[in-house]
């Protein structure tokens, strides 16, 4: 009952940041505004999460995010790390699958934030858009994440990176930040059922810049997979 709640809940919040689009799209959809009002939604959908379902979370090792623009790497269990990482790191650009345009109101603000929507299907195109609109958000001062998982994994599943981490570890030369979390406890990738508790994130000690590609996977593959089975007993 409480999950169907904050459905209903999401959804009339969502249709009121609709009715900003006209004026958002008028005003020439400046980016800093759009970003804006995207964490004014987020932060209601988690108002929502923890007053209507009860499910609210915590963070462990706040003091290993760098000071700079860095790379983020986390596992990927549910939409509720999609949603809370624009709280978690303002202004974060997220590496995000083409299919969430499709999304009423959320896709539209996703796709003028602006994030890093890539076509799965286009191969080594692919890449590259990923890799050079990354580099265009760390100019802007901004971080990337990135689920170098692919896609949402069950907590069982072990930690096991898909080439794009790599590529991009190597390109950007920047820092790399693990965030580690176990949402899938509350807010399962097969079904739509949110429940009550409290989501752990855990950031690791930041991979500096400069590893072998191979070691950079290694270290981040081991570093998360220990944070993950540490969250999830």
């Amino acid at each position: 009952m409480r999950a169907k709640l904050f459905d209903l809940f999401l959804a009339l919040w969502t249709a009121l940041f609709g009715l900003a689009v006209p004026l958002l799209w008028l005003a020439g959809s400046p980016k800093s505004l759009i970003r804006a009002a995207t964490r004014l939604w987020v932060h209601g959908a988690l108002f929502g999460l923890k007053h209507v379902v009860g499910l609210q979370h915590m963070e462990h090792g706040r003091e290993h995010v760098p000071n700079m623009p860095c790379l983020i790497v986390a596992n990927h269990q549910s939409t509720w790390e999609t949603l809370a990482s624009l709280l978690l790191f303002p202004d974060v650009a997220i590496v995000a699958k083409q299919e969430l345009l499709a999304i009423p109101v959320f896709g539209w603000y996703l796709r003028r934030s602006p994030m890093i929507v890539i076509n799965r299907e286009a191969g080594p195109k692919a890449l590259r858009e990923m890799i050079q609109q990354s580099q265009a958000a760390l100019s802007e001062g901004r971080s990337v994440l990135v689920f170098p998982e692919g896609t949402r994994r069950l907590p069982t599943d072990p930690v096991t990176f898909k080439r794009g981490a790599e590529l991009l570890y190597a390109k950007l030369g920047v820092p790399v930040l693990t965030m580690a979390l176990n949402s899938d406890h509350f807010w399962s990738h097969s079904d739509s059922c949110k429940r009550k508790g409290t989501i752990m994130v855990s950031y690791g000690e930041p991979i500096p810049a400069g590893l072998s590609g191979a070691e950079f996977t290694r270290r981040a593959e081991r570093i998360l997979e220990a944070d993950k089975n540490r969250l999830i007993r």
